[in-house]
């Protein structure tokens, strides 16, 4: 029970690698908060839902509390965070899994769909970190994982949103681990890799320049349960690719 004691807010939870890494967490021992947009699912965002990552924590013993939030605005953000800590007295891991995607030629990109990738992707992360830090800085101990991807560091056709939005949050991991390094809280970045998502159901490994074809969310687990047990004292600043893990990391 690796992560026994410890309190982890993961958002973008509902599905995919945010659900995964919660049930994953609370395997290890974690009381998890989980937060996405909406409690259900529903004909829009399929694929799970808040309900069904807390029913599948709890009904193995687990502890899981789900509170919805659309991370890109503040006023929620501060009442996840209050929530949170009022429920269960502390926040000790900080998961910023939640992202959209959006892509396609510049001529037919608008501007409300660039910018709502930059507010889900990058805003989001900002606002979550504001939020949590004080109460981290405060106990002087905390763990932020942002969920980056190799979109960033990579030259993709008509990715000119999420792509940028990654290498900017990747910019945003480094100065804020500097910035937290002497209240003892560590902060990375972590690409997971291809993985099998809502994003991904059509995918075509002859496009892809590895030919890979896309993983399982679980796959993510033992890297995330990692990062999530490290302070600034033993691992921080720095970003990270899931398959490397055990191999280049840590």
């Amino acid at each position: 029970m690796r992560l026994q004691g410890k309190v982890a807010l993961i958002t973008g939870a509902s599905r995919g690698i945010g659900q995964a890494m919660a049930i994953g967490f609370a395997q290890e021992g974690a009381q998890v908060v989980v937060s996405a947009r909406t409690m259900e699912s529903s004909s829009s965002l399929k694929g799970g839902s808040l309900e069904d990552t807390v029913l599948q924590i709890t009904e193995t013993g687990g502890t899981a509390l789900a509170i919805p939030c659309d991370v890109s605005n503040e006023i929620q953000v501060r009442f996840l965070v209050e929530k949170t800590l009022a429920e269960m007295g502390q926040i000790d891991v900080l998961v910023n899994n939640a992202g959209i995607l959006s892509s396609g030629p510049i001529t037919q990109f608008n501007s409300t769909e660039f910018e709502a990738v930059l507010a889900v992707n990058l805003l989001g992360p900002f606002l979550t970190c504001k939020h949590v830090l004080p109460s981290m800085i405060k106990r002087r101990i905390g763990n932020i994982i942002n969920i980056s991807s190799r979109s960033s560091i990579w030259d993709e056709p008509e990715s000119l949103a999420y792509g940028p939005s990654k290498a900017a949050l990747n910019r945003f991991t480094l100065n804020l681990a500097l910035d937290m390094a002497q209240y003892n809280i560590a902060i990375n970045a972590l690409s997971p890799g291809l993985i099998s998502s809502e994003m991904t159901k059509n995918w075509n490994p002859g496009k892809d320049r590895l030919g890979r074809m896309p993983d399982s969310p679980e796959i993510v687990i033992p890297a995330a349960t990692w990062l999530a047990q490290q302070d600034a004292s033993t691992f921080t600043g720095r970003l990270v690719h899931r398959d490397e893990f055990a191999k280049t990391w840590p």
